[in-house]
């Protein structure tokens, strides 16, 4: 029998009856939490105590809702007397308090926060600041002990202000966000090919040209020659900040306990610099290349003068010169890339970057700093000290951490909040890609295939917001929320005390604060989504049905009518062991609020029969040879394993190893055109009987628009005009866009 889902939650995890008892539901989850009995009433002008170490960081207290204390009492001697109010203090040796940890205690004298140094004092503030966001009533707090530090010293999140410029207000705003859920890196990506975002007193033409384009919306200006302006022509757009203002968001950010990182893009992503200083190109003309010339010592003059600046704004330990998707054609025809080439004994252009990398590396090392790149600067071997950010998956972090390098984990797959967060048919437009909050909180950052001893080089993760599909900060607010949280429960919580389940359910209450705190959050959706897993043995589909809230409300039909919520309410799964259509949406009370999403279960013929491919996959094998005929359709990811993919015309057959009646044969194919993944031009079916001579039986061209972004699905199904016997079935699809071909299952009745 099958529990209904709440009572499900509360006896699978004794954690959320107590926390919902106490009000706790705290993100990152706390490590250790003990209860005690009763609660503690914040009184009017409570007293408020603290040392020197932390006067600083009892301003953070005006975020606490409702909470008006004396004027802070700034001791010299702890005493009696200072054993009820409000306390802010260091630890002692008696507390047994790690250097990296806070304790924050609850009882009937008052709050208790103790820590070492600044930075963990600062995360026990925030974390008794988020206790009371949290609370119906904020001035009455469960009585507790709490003991807690961060399994990852580096917690970070990234914002692309090139493509969209980004206000300063935001960028407070999204740092206060970023306190309050215990992340301390901000990643500021300042300079791209699609704009120059900082001052820099040397090179003026950086602001006063490189930052401005002709389009506000990148993808308007990638299409249309890609230009840049004059600050003051009617229609430029863009925008940058002064050296006052990164400064200003540097000490704001420090108060919270979060440093700044800038990235400073070389040698490639660098259009907007070459636009405004040719002479740096290897053409030594404009809107010719997006890469610096690595012969031309004055490239390394004009790079180093601009970190000279950076570095008098940015205190950072680390510096990012992202070092990525540099494009080397430029340099194989450049006269002094090939000098210098020759001159150092460089075997091919990957080892010039690496070169120009290094440069940049021992530079920064000269000025006390370190650098972070992506992870293409191991290329041609690095420095020692230098950090490698791995976005390309683990495979380059886990290569940088067995070499003795310290990583950052940010891999696309799982960290990538510019990719869509729920059905992208749903959406507004993205690159591409379909990461989900349970699969942002899924990712471990320490890869199996580490030792402990490297292990150690893994310092955290850190998920990036690249901005080319979001044109205002209300649209990075919708991408980046509440996927934020996930993360930041992955970068601190210890692994074993993880669960999604548990997650999610204080997730809940987590999307009140974002309301108060004006967050445009991504709203859990109501659609239906299933999941069909088929038995080979019983040849029979099981499907579950969810939707992204807490409980689903669904409510289903099997004889083709729209469902209502006097329909079956959807409670265990459902196993057919015949062909069925299930129609099935969301209700609140009567009222339906999903579309009403139609599942075809197919049981058919080419179930388990084996497919012979005359044009082999490639990227995506999924499951191989076993993927389109194994009874089980494909998602809305072709990184979902049931997606095959294919870059030249699709065709195989399958050998049913004896003749068989053949009425219709159907495939269901993808199309989301950013990634470049499209619909086959044609679909044609072949039927034989000997695997030699083929006579067609049908074919199907295909109408649809391959210029419309939005994710497609298309079922292609060639019906006989009567049925024919066959052992052989054919099946060809066309690439006519030279992209990808996705499928997902040959279906044969």
């Amino acid at each position: 029998m099958r529990i209904i889902p709440i009572l499900l939650l509360i006896l699978l995890h004794p954690y959320l009856s107590i926390a919902q008892k106490n009000g706790l539901n705290l993100i990152p989850k706390p490590n250790k939490v003990v209860y005690g009995e009763g609660t503690f009433q914040i009184p009017a002008d409570i007293a408020l105590f603290t040392t020197v170490d932390f006067v600083e960081a009892t301003a953070l207290l005006t975020a606490y809702p409702q909470l008006k204390t004396a004027p802070v009492e700034i001791l010299k001697k702890i005493t009696k007397k200072h054993q009820h109010g409000l306390r802010i203090l260091p630890a002692e040796p008696v507390d047994k308090i790690a250097p990296n940890a806070y304790r924050l205690q609850v009882d009937e004298s008052g709050i208790l926060i103790k820590a070492n140094d600044q930075k963990a004092m600062l995360a026990g503030m925030y974390t008794f600041i988020q206790l009371g966001l949290l609370q119906d009533d904020p001035l009455t707090l469960p009585q507790l002990t709490i003991d807690d530090s961060p399994r990852f010293g580096y917690r970070g999140l990234h914002l692309d202000v090139s493509r969209h410029f980004m206000p300063l207000s935001f960028i407070k705003k999204y740092i206060d966000l970023m306190a309050i859920y215990k992340f301390n890196q901000f990643h500021w990506h300042l300079t791209d090919g699609a704009g120059w975002r900082l001052e820099i007193k040397k090179y003026p033409e950086l602001t006063h040209t490189a930052a401005w384009r002709t389009h506000r919306n990148w993808k308007d200006w990638m299409a249309n020659g890609r230009q840049y302006t004059v600050q003051g022509t009617p229609n430029a757009s863009g925008g940058y900040y002064t050296q006052e203002q990164a400064m200003d968001i540097v000490r704001y950010a420090a108060t919270k306990g979060i440093n700044v990182i800038p990235e400073i893009e070389m040698p490639g992503h660098s259009e907007e610099v070459l636009a405004v200083y040719p002479h740096l190109a290897c053409s030594e003309k404009p809107y010719t290349q997006g890469e610096f010339c690595i012969g031309n010592e004055e490239t390394f003059t004009f790079m180093k003068n601009v970190l000279d600046e950076v570095l008098t704004i940015f205190p950072s330990e680390y510096i990012h010169i992202g070092g990525d998707e540099a494009e080397k054609k430029h340099w194989k025809t450049c006269k002094k890339c090939q000098a210098l080439k020759e001159a150092k004994g460089f075997k091919d252009e990957e080892e010039l970057q690496s070169y120009a990398i290094q440069q940049m590396d021992e530079y920064l090392q000269s000025k006390g700093r370190k650098l972070i790149g992506w992870d293409e600067i191991l290329e041609g071997g690095l420095t020692k000290g230098a950090t490698v950010m791995s976005w390309r998956g683990e495979e380059g972090g886990i290569k940088a951490a067995q070499m003795g390098h310290n990583v950052i984990m940010t891999p696309g797959s799982h960290l990538y909040f510019d990719s869509y967060q729920t059905d992208p048919r749903t959406q507004p437009e993205a690159i591409g890609g379909y990461l989900t909050i349970d699969k942002v909180y899924s990712y471990n950052p320490v890869p199996k295939e580490l030792d402990e001893d490297k292990a150690k080089h893994i310092l955290g993760a850190q998920a990036n917001l690249w901005t080319e599909y979001m044109p205002t900060y209300q649209h990075v607010e919708y991408m980046a929320f509440p996927r934020a949280l996930a993360l930041a429960e992955v970068n601190w919580t210890n692994q074993e005390s993880r669960n999604w389940m548990d997650f999610k359910e204080r997730l809940q209450h987590h999307y009140k604060l974002l309301q108060q705190l004006d967050v445009n959050y991504y709203r859990p959706s109501y659609h239906v989504t299933s999941e069909i897993s088929f038995n080979k043995e019983k040849q029979s589909n099981t499907v579950d049905l969810h939707s992204e809230q807490l409980v689903p409300n669904i409510f289903y039909t099997t004889d083709g009518t729209e469902p209502t919520s006097s329909a079956t309410p959807f409670t265990n799964p459902i196993e057919f062991t015949t062909t069925a259509i299930i129609k099935a949406a969301s209700f609140i009370d009567s009222a339906r609020v999903s579309p009403v999403e139609e599942i075809k279960l197919d049981i058919h013929k080419a179930i388990g029969k084996k497919v012979f491919y005359n044009n082999n996959w490639e990227g995506y094998p999924a499951q191989r040879e076993f993927t389109l005929t194994n009874g089980e359709t494909g998602g809305l990811s072709y990184q979902d394993g049931q997606w095959q993919g294919f870059t030249k015309d699709f065709d195989a057959y399958i050998d049913f190893e004896r003749r068989e009646e053949i009425n219709t044969v159907s495939m269901r194919f993808m199309q989301i055109p950013g990634p470049g993944v499209f619909f086959p031009g044609e679909y044609l079916v072949l039927l034989s009987d000997n695997g030699k001579n083929y006579r067609k039986v049908g074919s199907i061209t295909n109408l649809e628009d391959s210029e419309n972004p939005n994710l497609k699905f298309k079922t292609f199904t060639v019906t006989l005009d009567k049925p024919q016997m066959a052992r052989y079935v054919k099946v060809v699809a066309t690439n006519v866009n030279k992209g990808f071909l996705f499928a997902d299952e040959i279906v044969v009745y």
